[in-house]
């Protein structure tokens, strides 16, 4: 079992991370008054000693410790080392985005520090936005600087704090959900803000901006220091992942990396060895949305101006034809300004307008693009060649939709989030997208979206006027692919189903997978009765075990009129998220290739 500790932002995280293995966990709050919700997650509230703690692992069988409290929440981080030392535990620390220390802050070591630094500054009217925990620690200067002011929350615990320490009500203020900081800082006038170092999610950008806005001076109580043996992440990927390397079987699906990712750690890797000429095991990177994550490098080579790096693509348990394979990336110095991508062994080459890439540029899709120049540019100002190689990405291009696409000779450098996560089927929805912006850009009149193979045969019969492009498959993904169409613009759109998808869109299921819907008998047999068929037609349905036997049970006279009903559901499904009737066509298709609709 899995504990983690926190009622922070940090501590939600980590609780809908946990929640997304559909299996039982606790989460431990001191009190009950923040909001958290989970599905799997066990709630226990109230502060633990080392002790009690140590018990209640023992008596729940925990083997995972997940420290989302907040950063300066100093005595639980030591309760839990000392817990985990003990019972030989693990521990995941769940830590905030730092800014990195800048010139015209005064930093303090503790509260004892900033009384004596904000004395030393002579301080006469403080906003303190350090919270009510800390109107005791700072008693000693409030009670000698009347002008001393503290925003804290407005319930009746921190109420009854801030009394039972002897501050004067007068001079508290109260948090507002989405308030601005600017205006606070207006309203007290302040010669200076104390605040602690509480990272991007506890709002420390804002207040130092509003307050550099109005020439405050910035006081700032640096965060304690974390013990040692936890290991840190700073987002949902980063604890998915190492709850999966702790843990393997608490998730039944791992996660993976994009080829993206894993060409950002190469190319990170080979410039690091480029420049001081020691070779990695596992660099780190930032994704898109800013969380930090590692990634193991599997072998360097260092040349006389170049170095390559070599990464395994780990694609977890997502169904990638690119998992297990080498994504090299050999980084050399150039004597022009920026980074210059180019396509090795392997990695294709653009040929058709539409996938944010130039005609005749190597297949490295903008986001890996940003990733890479992003990590190498911090580095290395100076001019690169960036030239990224999978060997067998030729091969490995046959059983992808690069072909579709007018990518020739190899596999897409691809992902616009760094990061693969089961069940979202995220790299099949951005192949869904790349063709839809494809089929645009060419000009087609029209975008033809089909389950597979034999839909899209029996309707090219029908459009043999329009170009390969402009057919797409959406797997299971109607809703996902009408929504991008939508997004696109596109003139119009023709949706092509076979029976067994139809049943299930008609009754508003926009992802038709197995696994998360099956063919209900019950709604079909009120689908025969509002069509008007016959007795025996109802009887039918309700015996069949596969949609397709619709075809050879029903005779003509109620298979037409159940088929007519049944489109008729399938297009108001889809005009949930593509409400425009008059540009939507939608065909089904028989065993034999003919089209109704």
């Amino acid at each position: 079992m899995i504990l983690i500790f926190g009622g922070t932002t940090e501590g939600r995280m980590a609780v809908r991370v946990a929640d997304d293995a559909g299996k039982p966990f606790y989460y431990s709050t001191l009190g009950a008054e923040q909001e958290i919700v989970s599905l799997h997650g066990v709630r226990i509230t109230g502060g633990m000693d080392v002790d009690q703690m140590r018990l209640w692992c023992l008596e729940h069988d925990i083997h995972l410790l997940v420290d989302a409290a907040h950063p300066f929440a100093v005595n639980l981080h030591e309760n839990i080392a000392a817990c985990a030392s003990m019972l030989s535990l693990p521990v995941i620390r769940c830590e905030r985005l730092y800014a990195p220390h800048a010139d015209d802050i005064v930093y303090c070591r503790d509260y004892a520090d900033a009384i004596e630094q904000l004395g030393k500054s002579n301080v006469k009217r403080l906003l303190a936005l350090t919270g009510v925990k800390t109107i005791s620690k700072l008693k000693p200067y409030w009670e000698h600087h009347a002008d001393t002011y503290f925003r804290i929350l407005n319930r009746q615990s921190s109420l009854d704090m801030a009394d039972a320490c002897g501050f004067p009500r007068d001079y508290l203020l109260y948090y507002e959900m989405g308030g601005s900081e600017e205006d606070v800082c207006r309203r007290v006038s302040p010669d200076a803000i104390l605040t602690k170092e509480s990272g991007a999610s506890g709002g420390f950008d804002a207040k130092i901006e509003a307050a550099r806005k109005l020439g405050i001076r910035i006081f700032v109580v640096e965060r304690p220091v974390l013990p040692s043996s936890f290991i840190k992440v700073t987002g949902e990927f980063g604890l998915r992942k190492e709850i999966e390397r702790l843990m393997p079987t608490f998730y039944d699906l791992r996660s993976g990396f994009t080829t993206g990712a894993c060409a950002t750690a190469a190319g990170k890797a080979a410039l690091l060895a480029l420049l001081d000429g020691r070779v990695r095991q596992q660099v780190s990177f930032t994704i898109p949305d800013g969380e930090v994550l590692s990634m193991p490098i599997q072998k360097t080579e260092i040349m006389n101006q170049a170095a390559v790096a070599v990464v395994k693509k780990d694609a977890g348990d997502d169904p990638d034809v690119t998992n297990g394979c080498e994504i090299r990336v050999k980084v050399s110095f150039a004597i022009h300004s920026g980074i210059r991508f180019y396509g090795g062994e392997g990695v294709g080459r653009v040929t058709l307008p539409g996938l944010g890439i130039p005609v005749g540029e190597p297949a490295i899709n903008p986001a890996p693009r940003e990733m890479i120049t992003r990590e190498l540019t911090v580095l290395y100002p100076g001019g690169l060649d960036v030239e990224i190689s999978v060997p067998q990405g030729r091969e490995l291009a046959k059983r992808t939709f690069n072909p579709r696409l007018g990518i020739v000779d190899g596999i897409s450098i691809i992902g616009t989030s760094g990061v693969v996560r089961p069940f979202s089927n995220e790299a099949f929805v951005d192949a869904i997208r790349r063709q839809i912006e494809v089929c645009k850009a060419i000009g087609s009149p029209r975008l033809v979206i089909n389950s597979g193979a034999k839909s899209e045969e029996a309707i090219q019969k029908r459009y043999a006027c329009l170009p390969p492009q402009a057919f797409v498959h959406y797997g299971n993904f109607i809703g996902e692919t009408l929504k991008i169409a939508l997004e696109q613009q596109i003139p119009y759109v023709t949706l092509g189903l076979m029976i067994g998808k139809a049943v299930k869109l008609a009754e508003g299921h926009l992802d038709t997978h197995s696994h998360k819907v099956v063919m209900n008998k019950t709604f079909l047999m009120q689908v025969a009765q509002d069509a008007g068929c016959s007795v025996r037609a109802t009887d039918v349905i309700g015996q069949m075990t596969m949609a397709r036997e619709l075809w050879t049970l029903l005779d003509e006279a109620d298979c037409s009129r159940f088929i007519a009903r049944i489109l008729d559901c399938c297009r108001k499904a889809c005009e949930r998220v593509f409400p425009h009737p008059d540009r939507l066509e939608v065909l089904l298709i028989d065993e034999e290739g003919t089209l109704y609709g």
